[in-house]
């Protein structure tokens, strides 16, 4: 920390039962030594002219005390002067000073307050302290000499150019933040006969830490730690004066010199450096202290001109004024003026009320933005400024926040954005910040983002606004706050002023939103709102009519198809980030995983750079469930890390956290470690929301947990009430949660439970229906390939049946094309405590086709269907059949079995008369 103060003589005798305080020259021996040797050769009759240079409070008063003594122990008549900015316009102020010391006095000097030279008084003053050193050797002492008068200064001048004349001795200290210019030197003449005045100039540095240690260790009577000393002079910056300072208030709290103070020597370093400017700044007049506060409030866009302009003092020039505060230790230079402690503005700005301050800060503003000054310190100006009612305020606002956000600083942000509402702008706009100011303060207070959502979504305003009620919408969803959601949705979407996309895109929200709900709904209950087509036109309605069919089960290869229409690069300008979101969560239920990733690939980076982190965190959890349905436990593991350090468990609201929990839980079981996953399920937060689908999610993990954990009954009570919430919500899909094999699982292995075998024939209907290869293989794993309740747990071996094999063959073989790829290979149905397939020893020969049925007529037959029986008639066998169409043999068996199945026949010899036609190939 860089700490510069102002000049003050310290304490002859230090404080009862305090540290030594009087000032010790530490590392200063070269000094003394020269003036020892100077005041030596002065009485010999050899003149000299001393400078010495040095900071504020590295004890530039000190030297000059000790060297005046040394001067009086050798002999020497010493008259000392004490310059001050307070007496800078004082007429001869140093002068009156130092004829003072001199008592009688040696001139009679004019008052002060007579504007009018005397002619020849700088003559007259020069030989009357010639004389006098004539008389008796002199040491002229006068410290702090950029801030003696004019008159003054002139006179020292003309007396160093006389030194040579009696045995005179000019010490003077000046402080180097306020360097001398051109016509404020002090210099010595070289005499005619070749003889000089010695000249001398000391630059003091700031102590080291072997000196801030022996300094230490006067003031404590003690040495201090290595590690104490050290942190010590990095702190006060070596400054001697700070650290009398910071020791006393040690002292004071009886604290030591140790490593286990090193807090409180910071904080002691700090409010030091703030005292003695505070002590500064009541001794200033007003017209300083306005200097000061246009430095303040202007920051880093502090210039003359600008300071100038703000702070118009009247009675000196700017550049005057710097200087003169530049010396005060509190600035660090006249042309970019700036404090050097920065703590030290607000103590300036403190002593003001808050409508000067804020008056203050919006002339700063005002005369910035005319000087094109960056956003950055436009922006700084602004968030103390009164309300301005200009337009440029709000958009340099807005440019600021949107820069702080594009560099993770939400905080910045928010504070920013919160400033820019309280100014007038267009309704639109606002909608448009208040949107803008959410995603700023979800990471600190996701309710406080709520709370401005839902403003955004109250506040009237055009057509222009359509696309912030949009988004404030999609990250009111996306968030999980859907109860609060639903209606404010409904009533925006209602609005006459809204264009045909916006309106599409707040009715899929609204819908959308209905299965994150506590509990359904009444439908007199819900807010007027067109029901969702089943074949919409629309992108954004596609996608949650893709994901309500995903969790229904039903059509799969619709479903696809509208996900992929709301996942098209033409959808994504209208479609909002959470539907397309929920057409990749349908994708990933319809087990298309390649567009699935595809998909939230793209949600992932749209959502990254508009800044919306819970649509991000939500695609993340979304890709952690893929991998999971993917077997791939270690990714998605790391996706869901990734979704919690983009949305920690705190910004996500209650009914998104139980879904985190639970996913987290069954990459546990997946991986086979029951332990973790009921601590993962023990960590579940107490206000997790119950009800809606990622409660659902919670229930099902800890059924299987409890079940893995051999806990049936708390188990089975679990899966059932997942399974309620599930079908309540119409989420029969066996693909998004099995809880129909767990709950028979958690029943127990009695082959002849009813309501287990039930519960098996169910999901088997349903995977069958449904259709996705991904279900089909977990559920027919689940009922072992017969149609009894064959109850499975992870590592159980069972053999499979000639209908499982022959299942995962077709998967193997044959393209995602819904039920009718695996469906035909499953004839048999299961009904509860009924099995009908045949053994494994039984498996069908090839091309026998199953019992006879009713025969269908050739024109039910599929375009492939029939290509392959028109091939057959013609006598290719089914490699040859499958040469011909480009596809597996396999696939032609599929395809003949479904010929067969349809038209009622056995085998090929009865395919020809089936068909009713001669063999040729159906075009």
């Amino acid at each position: 920390m860089k700490s510069q103060v102002s000049d003050e003589r310290p304490p002859r005798r230090p404080p009862v039962g305090g540290p030594c305080t009087t000032p010790p020259l530490i590392e200063r021996d070269r000094e003394q030594r020269l003036f020892g040797e100077l005041a030596a050769a002065l009485g010999a009759g050899r003149s000299a002219l001393v400078d010495v240079h040095g900071a504020p409070g590295l004890g530039r008063s000190t030297l000059l005390e000790h060297a005046a003594d040394l001067a009086r122990e050798a002999g020497v008549r010493v008259a000392a002067a004490q310059a001050s900015w307070e007496e800078t316009d004082l007429r001869l102020g140093v002068v009156a000073q130092l004829t003072a010391a001199l008592a009688p006095a040696v001139v009679d000097l004019p008052p002060a307050h007579d504007p009018r030279p005397r002619p020849g008084l700088t003559a007259e003053l020069c030989h009357a302290f010639l004389r006098a050193a004539r008389t008796h050797p002199l040491m002229i002492v006068v410290d702090d000499v950029q801030w003696a008068d004019t008159p003054s200064l002139r006179w020292l001048q003309a007396l160093a150019r006389r030194l040579s004349a009696a045995p005179l001795l000019l010490l003077t200290a000046r402080s180097t933040v306020t360097p001398a210019g051109p016509d404020d030197r002090v210099e010595v003449r070289t005499l005619d006969d070749g003889r000089a005045v010695a000249r001398h100039t000391l630059d003091l540095s700031p102590l080291s830490a072997d000196g801030v240690g022996r300094m230490l260790a006067d003031a404590f009577r003690e040495p201090a730690e290595p590690a104490f000393r050290d942190a010590a002079a990095r702190v006060t910056d070596g400054n001697p004066a700070v650290l009398r300072a910071v020791a006393a208030r040690f002292a004071r709290h009886g604290w030591k010199p140790r490593v286990d103070h090193l807090p409180h020597l910071t904080d002691s370093a700090a409010e030091v450096v703030r005292e003695r400017a505070a002590r500064t700044l009541t001794a200033l007049p007003g017209e300083l202290l306005d200097v000061l506060r246009a430095i303040a409030v202007c920051g880093p866009a502090a210039t003359a001109d600008t300071v100038a302009a703000v702070a118009a003092p009247r009675t000196m020039s700017t550049r005057r004024a710097l200087e003169l505060l530049c010396g005060t230790g509190l600035l660090t230079g006249p042309d970019r003026p700036a404090f050097r402690e920065p703590k030290a503005a607000d103590v300036v700005l403190a002593r003001m009320s808050a409508e000067r301050r804020e008056e203050l800060y919006a002339r700063a503003a005002e005369r910035a933005q005319r000087a094109a000054v960056p956003d950055g310190a436009l922006a700084g100006m602004l968030l103390g400024a009164r309300v301005l009612g200009a337009s440029w305020a709000v958009d340099v606002l807005r440019r600021e926040a949107a820069r702080h956000r594009a560099t993770r600083r939400p905080a910045e942000a928010a504070r920013l954005l919160q400033r820019a509402l309280r100014e007038p702008m267009a309704p639109h706009l606002r909608v448009r910040t208040l949107a803008e100011l959410a995603a700023a303060v979800l990471p600190s207070a996701p309710e406080a983002a709520d709370r401005h959502l839902r403003q955004a979504l109250l506040t009237p305003a055009d057509a222009a606004a359509g696309p912030a009620w949009v988004r404030a919408a999609d990250l009111l969803v996306a968030r999980g706050d859907v109860g609060a959601a639903q209606p404010l949705i409904a009533q925006v979407a209602a609005r006459p002023q809204l264009r045909a996309p916006e309106q599409a895109a707040l009715r899929a929200l609204y819908w959308l939103s209905e299965h994150g709900q506590c509990d359904t709904a009444h439908a007199l209950d819900r807010p007027p709102m067109p029901p969702l087509a089943d074949h919409p036109e629309h992108p954004a309605e596609a996608a949650v009519a893709a994901w309500r069919a995903a969790l229904q089960g039903r059509d799969i290869a619709r479903t696809r198809r509208l996900a992929r229409t709301a996942l098209a690069p033409a959808a994504a300008g209208t479609t909002p980030l959470a539907a397309q979101a929920a057409a990749c969560c349908a994708l990933v239920l319809a087990d298309d995983f390649t567009a699935a990733h595809a998909g939230l690939d793209a949600v992932l980076l749209r959502a990254e750079h508009a800044d919306a982190r819970a649509v991000a965190g939500a695609t993340l959890v979304i890709r952690a469930l893929a991998r999971l349905y993917e077997g791939r436990p270690d990714e998605a593991s790391a996706a869901l890390d990734r979704a919690q350090e983009l949305m920690p468990p705190h910004c996500w609201h209650p009914r998104m956290t139980s879904l985190l929990v639970a996913l987290k839980a069954l990459i546990y079981l997946e991986n086979g470690n029951v332990p973790n996953a009921e601590r993962s399920i023990g960590l579940a937060r107490a206000d997790c929301a119950e009800g809606g689908i990622g409660w659902a999610f919670l229930l099902y993990a800890r059924g299987r947990t409890r079940l893995a954990a051999g806990h049936r009954d708390r188990a089975l009570a679990d899966l059932l009430e997942c399974g309620r919430l599930l079908l309540a919500r119409q989420a029969a899909n066996p693909a998004l949660l099995p809880w129909r094999s767990a709950a028979a699982a958690a029943r127990g292995s009695d082959p002849h439970d009813g309501t287990a075998a039930a519960l098996l024939a169910e999901e088997r209907r349903l995977a069958l229906s449904w259709g996705a290869p991904g279900v089909l293989a977990r559920t027919l794993f689940a009922t072992g390939g017969t149609g009894g309740p064959a109850l499975l747990r992870p590592g159980t071996a069972t053999p499979a049946g000639w209908q499982y094999r022959q299942a995962l063959v077709a998967l193997a073989t044959a393209p995602l094309s819904g039920p009718d790829t695996i469906g035909p290979l499953l004839s048999s149905q299961v009904r509860a405590g009924e099995a009908e397939a045949p053994g494994p020893e039984h498996p069908p020969a090839e091309d026998t086709a199953p019992p006879a049925r009713t025969p269908a007529p050739h024109g039910a037959l599929t375009g492939a269907e029939l290509r392959v029986a028109t091939l057959a008639v013609q006598g290719l066998a089914n490699r040859a059949i499958a040469a011909e169409l480009a596809v597996t043999p396999r696939t032609v068996e599929l395809h003949l079995t479904k010929v067969y199945r349809k038209l009622g026949i056995r085998g090929r010899p009865e395919l020809a008369d089936a068909l009713g036609r001669a063999p040729r190939e159906n075009p």
